[in-house]
């Protein structure tokens, strides 16, 4: 069954800021993106890269290993249409931002 898990606290991810978080032994990259947050696999589809540490521009981040772009709201990407990265519904309460794993 699938729950809620506290990753954060809002004022740990300033707007247009992504990070790294770990859930269950899994690695999630979370973004702020104006107010809203994302959460995405953080394992990068090309080669492996961390995408939570990438550069984050409008909704869309860029793993830092070799430049493939990914859209934060839907883990699509250009590169490999066909695929995605898979995404997790996040609920912010009160200051905690929670992650539905």
């Amino acid at each position: 069954m699938s729950e809620f898990v506290t990753v954060a606290e809002i004022k740990d991810l300033e707007p247009g800021q992504g990070k790294v978080v770990e859930v269950k032994g899994r690695a999630i990259a979370l973004f702020n993106i104006g107010g809203t947050f994302y959460a995405l696999d953080n394992t990068c589809l090309h080669m492996g890269g961390p995408v939570g540490e990438g550069y984050v521009e409008g909704n869309m981040v860029t793993c830092p290993w070799h430049g493939w772009q990914y859209n934060v709201e839907t883990g699509e990407t250009e590169f490999e249409p066909d695929q995605k990265l898979q995404t997790f519904e996040v609920k912010v309460e009160g200051e905690e931002v929670k992650i539905k794993l």
